[in-house]
């Protein structure tokens, strides 16, 4: 599932940083940007967003007062030019604090962490087939296969064909359970058997290791 981002900065140079950024991650969608913390409230009057790119020193208002202000705020990753307003921040309970310049491999530390967060929530996800709504617990889920504009649900005794793209399933699951290990292939590795060659065995079927993807998942089934 997508996290809708809000950039709320006063500063064109640091707006066009974390654009570029969020453009790079596939699981977050930038929804809009404001230029101070008096154009998000009313932004948020008729919007709802999962994660604030919020800086701290802004005119006005500042990003940390703007924060304290809200009924139920998003999850916040602050970003600053200035250091000592790290322990103010995470006294609100931020995600994390990126201190400008950061650079992408910090910015995406950052975003896991709010990831991850999420993935912790999700217990199951919804799937039509067959015409019907199937609720269907997460860790039910034994391997997923593409079949292109289709994909395949495979569960312990059943499977559901469902209209929508493989990458589309990753996006809703948590990766830090769900491992892509073939193109055409996602697998719940907490129902792994065993791995023979190239092969991974899941409940008695065999779900092939793609050479691209072999090396991460054994990583993750190492770690």
């Amino acid at each position: 599932m997508n996290i809708r981002c809000l950039i709320i900065d006063d500063e064109p140079s640091s707006q066009n940083v974390l654009k570029s950024f969020i453009q790079k991650i596939d699981y977050l969608e930038l929804i809009h940007v404001c230029n101070n913390a008096l154009e998000a409230l009313e932004f948020l009057k008729s919007n709802t967003v999962d994660l604030f790119f919020l800086d701290i020193n802004m005119p006005q208002l500042s990003g940390i007062d703007f924060y304290k202000s809200l009924k139920n705020p998003p999850k916040v990753i602050f970003t600053t030019a200035y250091s000592e307003y790290a322990l103010e921040g995470f006294e609100v309970d931020a995600t994390d604090y990126l201190l400008k310049p950061f650079s992408f491999d910090r910015f995406v530390k950052a975003v896991s962490k709010v990831k991850d967060l999420n993935d912790a929530k999700i217990d199951y996800i919804i799937v039509k087939s067959d015409k019907k709504l199937h609720q269907i617990k997460i860790e039910d889920i034994y391997f997923i296969e593409g079949l292109g504009d289709y994909i395949k649900v495979h569960l312990k005794n059943n499977y559901l064909v469902t209209y929508k793209s493989l990458k589309m399933m990753h996006n809703l699951l948590p990766k830090s359970i769900f491992i892509q290990v073939h193109k055409s292939f996602i697998i719940n590795k907490n129902k792994l058997d065993y791995i023979e060659g190239n092969l991974a065995i899941i409940n008695s079927q065999k779900v092939p290791l793609g050479q691209k993807y072999k090396k991460e998942f054994l990583d993750h089934f190492n770690a």
